[in-house]
């Protein structure tokens, strides 16, 4: 079949069939998908076995819970990123924090403190290298804007994230941060790992087949918002991380790579009530003003939350 002949007649199935008041935008999504997807198949000769395994791998896939872990996998988070990117630049938006990938791992309701938060209960205090990260969150004019909301979460040693872990205790390296009367944050944790897809889990029994590795490197998840400003989700890789510029989830970025300092001096160690060397990151968030030109920062999606 041609595809011309294939848009006839998915027309036919999924717009010409209506008998009752529909939803145009999900009428023209729907009729697209199928019918590229027919094209595929007609295109690659996708046998009806490939087919059925098809679905049931994407059953299978949702029933695992890692239909959020395959979109990054495959590179359409990122993808949706670079549109989002794209449409801020024709509004006219540059020179803010770069955006990158959520991920599925967030979980709202995590406590809240002012200024500064510990987010490590210290279950791995033995094993972990203590972690000190401060900036400060400014708008897209350089002014600091206290009362900003930072959000942020990240793995432990063992690459996991509390709620979807039950050995860890509730809301283990997860805090949100409201910046001080100068728009300043910091928190205080450990130095996270990177992760690797569950051995043997739907994303990684497709990675796979198409010859590639799991993994992400360390990295810190952030949600930064204010009052008249555009949402910010971000994260930030540690640097030296082997996985650092080869994530499996495409979402390492210039300008998301700060320097990690490790902090020596007995002086400073002793400030921080610690008898060892920490490391140090420094950060400023940069925000930018609503913007009617510019797309919906707030991106809707169903979330854990405790």
């Amino acid at each position: 079949m041609t595809h011309n002949d294939i848009d006839k007649l998915v027309k036919s199935w999924i717009i010409d069939t209506a008998t009752r008041p529909a939803n145009p935008r999900v009428q023209a999504v729907v009729a697209r998908l199928v019918a590229d997807l027919c094209k595929a198949i007609e295109d690659l000769d996708i046998q009806p076995s490939e087919f059925w395994k098809g679905l049931e791998y994407l059953t299978n896939a949702g029933k695992a819970n890692e239909l959020g872990l395959l979109a990054p996998g495959l590179g359409l988070e990122r993808f949706l990123d670079i549109r989002a990117d794209e449409a801020e630049a024709k509004a006219g938006l540059q020179g803010g924090t770069p955006r990158t990938i959520e991920g599925p791992l967030y979980v709202a309701g995590a406590p809240e403190s002012q200024g500064f938060a510990r987010l490590d209960d210290g279950s791995e205090s033995a094993e972990a290298e203590v972690l000190f990260m401060q900036g400060t969150v400014y708008d897209e004019a350089g002014k600091p804007l206290p009362g900003a909301k930072v959000e942020v979460w990240h793995a432990n040693l063992m690459g996991n994230y509390s709620f979807f872990d039950s050995t860890q205790s509730h809301f283990n390296l997860r805090r949100t941060i409201f910046t001080d009367a100068q728009g300043r944050y910091q928190f205080r944790s450990i130095v996270p790992k990177g992760y690797g897809c569950p051995p043997g889990g739907s994303t990684q029994t497709l990675l796979d087949q198409l010859g590639r590795h799991g993994q992400r490197p360390a990295h810190i998840h952030f949600f930064v918002t204010a009052d008249g400003h555009r949402k910010l989700t971000t994260q930030i890789n540690i640097d030296g991380d082997e996985y650092l510029w080869d994530d499996f989830a495409f979402a390492s970025r210039e300008g998301l790579v700060p320097a990690v300092s490790k902090v020596t001096d007995a002086a400073a160690i002793a400030q921080k009530d610690l008898r060892q060397p920490y490391s140090s990151i420094d950060f400023d968030f940069r925000l930018y003003g609503e913007h009617p030109a510019a797309p919906e920062a707030e991106v809707e999606r169903v979330r854990a939350a405790a």
